[in-house]
């Protein structure tokens, strides 16, 4: 079985793939692929090949029976170029609106995500923003410029409520990091029949629909919900408005859950009183956008994710999906193109 590796790994976590079986023939030729811009970066920088190393990553590409990872230098292509694969492992979780603008689904293959992976990446960066709000980081930081000496009350997390939008593998590790502070955790999934939210480690379980409920006792909002087109404009005006006031919201989903514009005037207005966004409804986020230089905002270039144990994490997913594809086994992470995610 030819397995085509289509972005940067590191040789010994290529060696880890090669051993998982004797039947797999491993292709991967790091000449031929993007250059990574920094740890795990699995689009790398912009790659013009030769005319010959063209035709050779085609001849790979017509071949391959798995692919590792998405084909970014002409990801539109994808499926005419690898007719013959029937299994894709992304290295992302939220590939689902990928896949259906770039209309992937042509391929008559299984779409796997890296769910899970960035769990731990992310819910300490979450961490990082509730206590640099509540230990107000800012403002020792401001002081130290001024070199003014000036001493301030800071607050607990302890009793504070954290609520989860979108409650599912990275949500329970913020919970699970959240606990030991003492916060109050609550969540909410798209579905609740049959789920607890004492078996879910939260102390209050909300439906989709009760969103604004959730929100109104909320002293940080985090969001983890996929993009699909029920969640594009979730926090609207009318959800920053039933947001508890002075709050601060997260953002690890995608941009566009977040109506721009009504987050900078919640932000103006003091209902938020913070927003700490790794993700953007336009990446690279416009050098003229008005989130650049609002005071209330924490922006991070979608980076909250990438870990310095990625890389790893992905491949020991890959190994143990491979193992199932071999022995004809149900697949982890399997993305349901309808819904997205």
């Amino acid at each position: 079985m030819k397995v085509l590796i289509c972005s940067y790994l590191e040789p010994e976590l290529i060696a880890r793939i090669s051993a998982v079986d004797e039947r797999l023939d491993v292709q991967y030729h790091p000449e031929l692929l993007p250059q990574p811009r920094y740890l795990a970066d699995h689009v790398g920088a912009p790659l013009k090949r030769s005319a010959a190393d063209q035709a050779r990553w085609e001849a790979l590409l017509q071949q391959a029976d798995v692919l590792f990872d998405f084909d970014y230098t002409a990801i539109g292509q994808l499926p005419e170029r690898a007719p013959s694969a029937r299994w894709l492992q992304a290295t992302s979780a939220g590939i689902g609106q990928l896949v259906k603008r770039e209309q992937l689904d042509r391929m008559n293959a299984v779409f796997t995500t890296a769910s899970g992976v960035h769990a731990r990446p992310l819910a300490e960066f979450v961490m990082m923003i509730l206590l640099e709000q509540t230990k107000r980081a800012a403002l020792a930081r401001q002081q130290q410029q001024e070199r003014l000496w000036k001493r301030f009350a800071t607050g607990e997390l302890a009793g504070k409520t954290l609520a989860i939008v979108g409650y599912g593998n990275i949500g329970q590790e913020v919970a699970r990091l959240a606990r030991p502070f003492g916060m109050r955790v609550t969540g909410s999934k798209r579905r609740t029949e049959g789920f607890d939210a004492g078996e879910l480690g939260l102390d209050a379980l909300y439906s989709s629909q009760q969103l604004h409920e959730m929100l109104a006792e909320a002293d940080f909002v985090c969001l983890i919900t996929p993009h699909t087109p029920d969640t594009e404009g979730l926090m609207n005006d009318a959800a920053l408005a039933a947001t508890k006031r002075g709050a601060t919201l997260i953002n690890i989903a995608r941009g566009v859950v977040v109506d721009e514009p009504a987050l900078v005037r919640a932000l103006d207005s003091g209902q938020l009183g913070h927003a700490a966004l790794d993700v953007a409804a336009r990446e690279p986020l416009p050098a003229d956008s008005p989130l650049w230089a609002h005071p209330n905002i924490t922006i991070y270039p979608h980076s909250a994710s990438t870990g310095e144990h990625e890389n790893e994490r992905i491949v020991d997913l890959f190994c143990e999906n491979l193992r199932r594809y071999l022995a004809n086994e149900p697949l982890l992470n399997q993305l349901d193109v309808e819904r997205m995610y």
